[in-house]
């Protein structure tokens, strides 16, 4: 990976940890609104709400999306993104409460999910590792053959 993209990517790893709170957003949101800023469509994130992750408002039939829930749709986006699944990121949603009074086991199961995962993708690259490595081997011991057969 490029270090500009690697760095790229944490940048944004970070920004989504401390964009917690924002105190610049408005207070509401149309699901296009949503739609446009987290990149998914009108249908997800109508899936989320039937799966009780978001609980928008009705004004004249229009869903209308609170900050909670613009912060519950970057959770959850983020949290597909790493592969967690959506009961897992239910669980961790419904851990906050209504006040944030769950937030401290959030972070504690976030920590021990992200060490949990960071395990599980090291060993993967450890066994791509090692296929790349005796794949360049066949490669180069057939590139060697088909040129000494070549030559004669």
């Amino acid at each position: 990976m490029k270090a500009a993209t690697k760095k790229a990517r944490k940048g944004a790893a970070k920004a989504f940890v401390e964009a917690h709170g924002e105190a610049e957003a408005p207070d509401f949101f149309s699901i296009s609104d949503l739609s446009e800023e987290f990149g998914v469509t009108h249908r997800a994130i109508r899936f989320y709400e039937t799966k009780g992750l978001l609980s928008p408002k009705r004004l004249n039939g229009a869903r209308i999306y609170s900050r909670r829930d613009r912060a519950r749709l970057r959770i959850i986006v983020r949290a597909k993104s790493l592969g967690y699944t959506l009961e897992d990121t239910k669980d961790y949603l419904d851990l906050y409460g209504q006040q944030g009074e769950g937030r401290i086991k959030q972070l504690e199961i976030t920590a021990a999910r992200s060490a949990e995962m960071i395990a599980e993708l090291q060993a993967k690259k450890q066994q791509i590792d090692e296929q790349i490595e005796e794949l360049r081997l066949i490669n180069e011991v057939c590139r060697r053959k088909i040129t000494k057969k070549k030559a004669r």
